[in-house]
């Protein structure tokens, strides 16, 4: 589990793939400092287990699902990365509860400045877009930002200079793909909203959810 609180901006050494696997390895300093084998660190918003390290970076299996599923696949060598370490327990959740496991890609349609930040409109697939609300939270590159608004086929985030300086989106230009992670709490409430009746029908029970929790009479 992450925040969506970038730690480090790390460097691509090298992204081998055979067939349709990889292994990446990234160049890091502060998400090294107490590292293990088979730590989880978050790169550009995707969670990957540490195969091997050194005291200047760490090397991680990409799976197949993972090279399809994220933009992991374009990274070059030189490349910035976000990195962060899971969240230990008791740790400041600065930004909201990340899984890593990346959604969908989308793409940086538009990026124009307003007053002292950057506005970034992300085109986004359906089935990330459905929850995506204005207010709520999102993990673009793993990075755990507020939503401004949203249209039909895209999303909108403000980005303060801080953010940007820190992070890849200071780097992203539009055309560029971004992975992106739904707030899960999204997720799971729609799951809890309907059941499957053993013949296999959806039943809606949010109605009933709601009397039961006294907030229908």
């Amino acid at each position: 589990m992450f925040t969506g609180i970038v730690e480090e901006l790390g460097t691509v050494k090298t992204l081998s793939v055979r067939g349709d696997a990889g292994k990446l390895s990234v160049k890091a300093k502060q998400v090294l400092t107490d590292v293990r084998l088979g730590d989880s660190i978050a790169v550009n918003g995707v969670c990957l287990t540490v195969t091997s390290f050194s005291a200047q970076e760490f090397v991680a299996d990409v799976m197949p699902e993972t090279l399809r599923k994220t933009n992991l696949l374009q990274l070059q060598g030189g490349d910035p990365v976000n990195l962060e370490r899971a969240l230990a327990l008791g740790g400041r959740l600065g930004g909201h509860l990340v899984s890593g496991h990346v959604d969908g890609v989308g793409a940086i349609v538009e990026k124009r400045p307003e007053g002292n930040a950057v506005i970034y409109r992300i085109s986004a697939p359906p089935e990330v877009l459905r929850y995506i609300i204005a207010k709520g939270s999102v993990a673009i590159d793993g990075i755990s930002l507020t939503v401004a608004d949203v249209s039909s086929d895209a999303f909108s985030v403000s980005v303060i200079p801080h953010t940007a300086s820190v992070t890849t989106l200071g780097y992203k230009k539009e055309g560029d793909a971004v992975n992106l992670e739904n707030d899960m709490i999204g997720k799971y409430v729609e799951r809890l909203l309907s059941v499957h009746r053993e013949d296999g029908q959806k039943t809606d029970i949010s109605m009933e959810l709601l009397k039961a929790n006294g907030f229908l009479q």
